[in-house]
């Protein structure tokens, strides 16, 4: 099974950038997407963006336009480069990797990195 490590996390201004990454690692050939849920407080987690093996990508709606989630292949990493944050998108972001397009109870999850966006 895959083992994956956010990283990439921090606080910035409305308007700022961030670039998250999540390296996997383990048994890789068994992961056709990796990707990206966020949970704020008192909310429910939701899918942010996800990027399968052949590179087809998928994005929430209120991020499109603003973040981008790509891949490198031969570091088996993916990133989430993150611009014109706002308040809205404050939350722990936990990377996965699926042996499916979607998580599954066989996907492995980051242990989360918080994005704080605030003035």
């Amino acid at each position: 099974q895959a083992q994956v490590v956010e990283s990439g996390g921090g606080s910035v201004q409305p308007g700022g950038s961030l670039r998250l990454s999540c390296a996997a690692s383990g048994t890789i050939f068994s992961i056709n997407a990796m990707g990206w849920y966020r949970q704020a407080p008192g909310k429910q987690r939701e899918l942010v963006a996800s990027i399968t093996a052949a590179g087809s990508t998928n994005y929430t709606d209120t991020v499109k336009g603003r973040l981008t989630i790509s891949k490198d292949t031969d570091k088996n990493t993916v990133y989430l480069q993150m611009n014109s944050l706002k308040p809205e998108d404050t939350a722990v972001y936990y990377c996965f990797a699926s042996p499916a397009t979607i998580p599954t109870i066989f996907a492995a999850w980051g242990q989360g990195t918080q994005v704080t966006v605030s003035s």
